[in-house]
């Protein structure tokens, strides 16, 4: 669940049926995200559990927030809601060497 920086980009770049996502708050994601991202906000609470619930339980989900700890926190709930591929990036986007975009 938990994977390196490099692994996680790797895994993803592989991966063909990826999704990344950004956990963060609407302001955090508007001051840049990883290219693609879909942002779902953890914060929400039941709007969080709602949003996860009707993604497509097939895809593998590469999710990061800002430092690994929100990010960790939703893939524990996305296993329990069914979705068995959740990817957390450690360190989240403050430990990122990629390209940061604007949404």
């Amino acid at each position: 669940m938990n994977l390196t920086q490099e692994d996680w980009i790797s895994q993803l770049e592989a991966d063909e049926n990826a999704v990344i996502l950004d956990v963060r708050t609407e302001d955090e994601y508007n001051d840049g995200i990883i290219e693609n991202a879909i942002n779902i906000d953890i914060h929400m609470g039941q709007g969080f559990v709602n949003e996860i619930e009707s993604l497509d339980k097939s895809k593998n989900y590469y999710v990061y927030c800002r430092s690994g700890a929100r990010s960790a926190k939703a893939c524990e709930v996305m296993n329990e809601l069914g979705i068995e591929n959740a990817y957390n990036l450690t360190g989240g986007i403050l430990a990122w060497n990629g390209d940061i975009v604007a949404p």
